[in-house]
């Protein structure tokens, strides 16, 4: 039975989808709008926004943290903390939002936009 399994494997073995996973967050925290599928998308919103939520702390405690979920990235890092976490320092959460933008036939995939609000 699948009780509280919510999480995706994506077809993906752990190690594998870990690094997809910590590919797409570098990515959105760097570019802050990537397109992918919306199941992708769906996957990683809950990362994203407990890091940024966890950058706005502010500590080193969070800074390791960070810097340890995300493969030892220290670019992406600090990014986080210096620019995306002031800028949502009043807000309490919903910091990424998901546009659809409709199913792409060649791969029959829905394609989605998530970017930061």
């Amino acid at each position: 039975m699948k009780h509280h399994k919510t999480q995706r494997k994506f077809g993906r073995v752990r190690k594998v989808r870990t690094a997809l996973l910590r590919s797409l967050v570098r990515s959105l925290v760097l570019h802050e709008s990537i397109e992918t599928t919306i199941a992708k998308a769906r996957e990683l919103r809950p990362q994203v926004e407990k890091l940024i939520t966890l950058a706005k702390k502010d500590t080193l405690a969070s800074r390791q943290i960070i810097t340890s979920r995300l493969g030892n990235d220290a670019e992406t890092s600090k990014k986080l903390h210096e620019v995306l976490a002031p800028r949502y320092k009043e807000r309490l959460g919903g910091y990424v939002r998901i546009s659809k933008l409709g199913t792409f036939h060649d791969v029959m995939r829905d394609k989605a936009i998530i970017e930061f609000v």
